[in-house]
């Protein structure tokens, strides 16, 4: 389906703290994980500070107001050469609005930004085991087989 028709792709900026949190909501919802994403909650400082920095992106699927979708991305601006990468750090859905185009709309939003900042590739990890996330990206781009490895910072 074609999400253009029945929602709206809105970038947030600085001043766009309530839809965050609106945004962090739903990802805490979609995911099963609603004590990560609201329970320690950034400071409205803090994230006029994130939503207007030149590395973050923050995209919100909207229908009539609601947040119903939305990603969370980083640029890394690489020291080989001159250019970018984009990092989709989150991606999802609420639930009773999937299979309706949205997360694709959401991607293909975030490349026109990629192309804007001279960006080369824009990359996601999917987990193990999440079909519906592996087929999306799988028909979107190029599949590699990598391994994460999370290192703790000593304090």
């Amino acid at each position: 389906m074609d999400a253009s028709a029945k929602c709206d792709i809105k970038r947030l900026l600085r001043h766009d703290t309530v839809l965050m949190d609106d945004l962090l909501s739903m990802l805490g919802e979609a995911f099963g994980e609603v004590a990560t994403y609201t329970k320690a909650r950034p400071g409205q400082d803090y994230m006029q500070r994130l939503l207007g920095s030149d590395t973050f992106i923050a995209l919100a699927a909207l229908k009539d107001d609601e947040v119903v979708g939305g990603l969370a991305a980083y640029e890394l601006v690489k020291f080989e050469q001159e250019r970018s990468e984009i990092y989709i750090y989150d991606l999802a859905v609420a639930e009773a609005h999937r299979r309706e185009g949205i997360a694709t709309a959401l991607i293909e939003h975030l490349k026109v930004i990629a192309a804007q900042r001279g960006a080369y590739v824009i990359y996601v990890q999917a987990d193990l085991g999440d079909a519906p996330a592996i087929a999306l990206y799988s028909s979107l781009g190029v599949r590699e087989d990598v391994l994460h490895f999370d290192i703790a910072v000593k304090r």
